[in-house]
């Protein structure tokens, strides 16, 4: 029997791996996108001060913080272009490219609303589709060097392990208008808020300076959110007592709507552990022709 994953399973796939990866599907590409504009509470706040040497040097350590993660474990709630109000949780660990990941999605209508929980380990990658409506399914295995160049939002998979959601953070520091917003508690820290915004661009020009490695993976970011018709980005970023990134607000106008993602980092640097499912729970989809093609529909 053929499994099928209607939406909004495709949708948050696509909203999971932004929101983990920071990948997205390029049916925006090509598309004029508008202008990214500041938010309303923005808006109302007046014309913003000079950057400081405080907060520049600030942010500045807080960012060089996130090129030493190697693993995590973060939540992200908010608004996908495309997909509706999503909220969920991830733990990755980028030495061993492997990543668990399950979000749910509220869309327009009831049977618009659902989840999908992924698995990334050993090459494969794993999901498994739920609908209010059907209830869950099984999970399916797609084999990830298999996948490559198959012209499907899931090819890009094999190389998404390796970016952590805390590299948007990292591009606050080239803003023009960067700016300390205040004091806050998240998760029970006290964190100082930072705010600015920034040009892809501008973000392009920032890792110049960086290694090969941290370059590459930016980069590939950076093209994501080029094909979704984003043109920068409005960041917040609050960081804690010890120049660690606690939080992040990511805000884009794209080709598909507004993007609104908030990101909270909870363990970094721990052991993750990714286990692949019960083989007895698994259909496994081999080879690029069936995986792009034969299998499921996303």
């Amino acid at each position: 029997m053929r499994t099928t994953y209607r939406n909004p399973a495709g949708a948050v796939l696509s909203a999971a791996l932004l929101c983990g990866t920071a990948a997205c599907s390029s049916s925006g590409e090509g598309k004029a996108a508008p202008k990214a504009e500041a938010s309303a509470e923005d808006k109302g706040s007046g014309a913003r001060k000079p950057t400081d040497a405080a907060t520049l040097a600030a942010v500045r350590r807080a960012t060089a913080r996130t090129e030493d993660i190697t693993s995590l474990s973060y939540s992200v709630t908010g608004q996908q272009p495309g997909a509706g109000t999503i909220d969920g949780e991830a733990a990755m660990d980028l030495k061993s490219r492997a990543m668990r990941m399950k979000m749910r999605v509220k869309g327009a209508s009831a049977d618009e609303s659902g989840g999908v929980e992924f698995r990334m380990v050993g090459g494969a990658f794993y999901m498994k589709g739920s609908n209010e409506a059907e209830g869950e399914s099984r999970w399916i295995k797609f084999d990830l060097s298999g996948l490559k160049g198959a012209g499907d939002s899931r090819a890009s998979l094999g190389s998404q392990a390796d970016r952590s959601p805390a590299d948007d953070a990292s591009g606050i520091g080239s803003a023009k208008d960067l700016a300390k917003a205040g004091e806050e508690t998240v998760d029970g820290v006290r964190t100082t808020h930072y705010t600015g915004t920034v040009t892809l661009d501008q973000l392009r020009q920032s890792l110049k300076d960086k290694s090969p490695e941290v370059r590459q993976r930016r980069e590939k970011s950076l093209d994501e959110y080029a094909k979704m018709g984003a043109d920068g980005l409005r960041m917040d970023i609050w960081v804690d007592g010890q120049d660690r990134t606690k939080q992040v607000r990511t805000r884009a106008a794209t080709a598909k709507g507004p993007m609104d993602l908030t990101v909270k980092f909870h363990d970094v640097n721990k052991p993750v552990t990714v286990e692949a499912p019960p083989a007895s729970e698994v259909m496994d989809l081999a080879g690029p022709a069936k995986g792009a093609q034969g299998g499921p529909s996303v």
